[in-house]
């Protein structure tokens, strides 16, 4: 029998995935979690309104969805105030991560991130044979003005930038992202995530006209909205761009009962509102816990708190390892010093409680050692 002839690029890559799922560290403890704190989640759920469309469609669910997202775009388009041409909807921002890197990265083009951002994004670059570059975060931000240099710098043909960011929850205003758009190079594609929008302050989307060819814009059903499971992304550009989507995209990859349930999601934004309000209410008490047991909460404005431990890498480490012990799921930053913290995702209170219970105990434990 012979193996398949895997192409060299495929040959050099590591055959894993960017995150380890709650479910595998939970078959590998053999207990559920008591608090799934990790993924950055909404465990305050999708609307009612949107269950409900979705059980409804369930029985039509021997069809295919709308290859096109017809009544999806269109209703995103007026909730934006842009065309539908602007906007293609596709499975999460991480599908259309790579759709988009596919369209634009070749063997050897150059992309720039932010050492320890979103690492989807460099999974996908690594896969079509691209180049990252990396600059360092500056005081636990994205730093723009750095991106921007850097991809001037190695020529790059995207930058990506995460506004709020992932993992540390800091953001930048709009305005301010617009300012330093001045400096991105020619021919340079900002990728501007914009996932934890609907967490922030108002003022930090980019005020940014969606024809603008400099930028294209992803955002999601997963956070605010609560529907994560859907798999829901979408992306706003301008019409050029999103129509090179069809190029590559899987036309049939958006099922018929997701896009139901975020038409529905997107109508109910009285839902959204309730939610943002829990999302603050779980800030406050996250700091309010990190603050009691003698560590540092970082302002946020996504639906998570990045806590500072104080201590280097390890240290977190040994406190996520101990939580997760005590059935409580929380991540970490990979890069240093980032990795000095630990990401807490908002919960209700069965889990706020059980994160409370498990934090000193964590603690002690990692000083003990």
């Amino acid at each position: 029998m012979t193996d398949p002839r895997y192409t060299p690029l495929a040959q050099s890559l590591p055959a894993t995935v960017p995150f380890v799922g709650p479910e595998t560290q939970e078959r590998q403890r053999g207990a559920p979690f008591a608090a799934r704190l990790g993924a950055n989640e909404s465990v305050f759920g999708p609307s009612p309104r949107a269950v409900e469309a979705m059980q409804r469609a369930a029985g039509d669910v021997w069809m295919y969805g709308d290859p096109e997202s017809h009544d999806l775009r269109h209703a995103l388009a007026v909730h934006h105030a842009v065309a539908p041409e602007n906007i293609v909807v596709g499975e999460g921002i991480d599908g259309l991560l790579g759709y988009l890197v596919r369209l634009l990265v070749g063997s050897g083009d150059t992309v720039v991130t932010s050492d320890g951002a979103y690492p989807t994004f460099n999974y996908h670059v690594a896969g079509f044979g691209g180049i990252l570059h990396t600059v360092p975060y500056r005081d636990d931000h994205e730093d723009p003005a750095a991106l921007f240099a850097k991809a001037a710098e190695v020529n790059a043909k995207l930058v990506y930038l995460a506004n709020p960011d992932n993992p540390m929850g800091s953001w930048h205003s709009g305005h301010d992202i617009v300012a330093a758009m001045d400096a991105l190079p020619e021919g340079c594609l900002l990728v501007l995530d914009e996932a934890y929008v609907e967490c922030a302050p108002e003022g930090t989307a980019a005020p940014v006209a969606a024809d603008d060819p400099r930028l294209v814009r992803m955002r999601t059903f997963s956070k605010g909205y609560g529907m994560a499971g859907a798999r829901v992304g979408y992306a706003i550009g301008a019409p050029d761009l999103i129509l090179a989507f069809n190029k590559v995209r899987n036309h049939f990859g958006m099922n018929r009962v997701a896009q139901a349930g975020a038409l529905a999601a997107l109508k109910d934004q009285e839902w959204l509102a309730l939610v943002q309000q829990r999302i603050i209410e779980a800030r406050a008490r996250i700091n309010r816990t990190a603050r009691e047991n003698g560590l540092i909460p970082l302002p946020s404005a996504s639906n998570f708190v990045t806590i500072d431990c104080g201590r280097d890498g390890a240290f977190a480490k040994a406190v996520l390892g101990s939580l997760v012990e005590q059935g409580v799921f929380v991540r970490m930053p990979f890069a240093t010093p980032q990795n000095r913290c630990v990401r807490v995702s908002c919960g209700g209170e069965v889990e706020m409680a059980a994160f409370e219970a498990a934090l000193p105990k964590a603690l002690a434990k990692a000083r003990a050692v």
